[in-house]
């Protein structure tokens, strides 16, 4: 269904049951799955993908081009994936030629109110982004992540899987999987065993991953020492080596 004063390009391709509310904006190239419901006065730019059953509520902002002073006009997209939620307010920009010229966020996420994604950014499945959280560019995160509301993000940082960022946190460096991070500029806080127990984790690994996290963060070992340190000392369970091979690899070092 669509309502008579939404503006629909012709060449926005539309599945069936799509629904679309008053006075919202369809541009050229855009693609809406079956089942997808878009409110009122939202707009949705061109080279914009959505997958099915995903609600886009009043106001959001989706697929503008990026606020970047490097970017030529250049065409860039944005894909949502499947039953992603995106509440009053959001704004999510598309991808750069500098950068990934994508920006995507994966199936199931909630995208509370006000949430700014800049350009080139990869959310994962199942993510949770709290009102007013700010993402940078060129940020990755995680499958099953959380981020507090008033969460500000610098470019370029990546947040692991299941990790939680309390709300009004200021994040400069990575964030390992599986820990939760708070506090301006933030600090660690331990690993995010109730979300960990939540999904299923179990409790001999949750006591691996304490045991890796110890290494790492408490007793004073360069990251080269702790991962040596961790992988003669503690079984080598795929969360582990997940954990460890994060902290290995990251370029913008981890927030400790």
């Amino acid at each position: 269904m669509i309502h008579s004063t939404a503006i629909v390009n012709p060449k926005a391709e539309l599945d069936a049951n799509v629904t679309i509310g008053p006075y919202s904006i369809i541009g050229e190239n855009v693609l809406i799955g079956s089942g997808t419901v878009i409110g009122s006065h939202v707009v949705i730019d061109p080279y914009v993908t959505i997958g099915p059953d995903c609600k886009i509520f009043q106001y959001a902002a989706i697929g503008a081009i990026p606020q970047d002073i490097k970017f030529g006009g250049e065409k860039s997209d944005l894909k949502i994936g499947r039953g992603t939620v995106v509440r009053e307010f959001v704004t999510i920009h598309r991808g750069t030629a500098a950068g990934r010229g994508l920006t995507e966020i994966g199936e199931d996420c909630f995208l509370m109110a006000y949430t700014h994604i800049a350009h080139d950014c990869k959310i994962g499945r199942k993510v949770v982004l709290a009102n007013n959280a700010t993402l940078a560019g060129h940020i990755t995160i995680g499958d099953y992540a959380t981020v507090g509301g008033l969460v500000a993000i610098h470019q370029f940082v990546k947040v692991g899987d299941y990790a939680f960022i309390g709300g009004k946190s200021a994040i400069p460096k990575d964030i390992p999987h599986y820990v939760i991070a708070a506090g301006d500029r933030a600090k660690l806080h331990g690993l995010n065993l109730v979300g960990l127990k939540r999904h299923g984790v179990s409790q001999k690994t949750l006591l691996l991953l304490k045991k890796t996290y110890r290494i790492f963060f408490r007793i004073g070992l360069t990251v080269n020492e702790a991962a040596e340190r961790a992988r003669a000392e503690v079984e080598q369970v795929p969360e582990v080596v997940k954990f460890i091979e994060f902290i290995k690899t990251s370029e913008r070092g981890v927030t400790r």
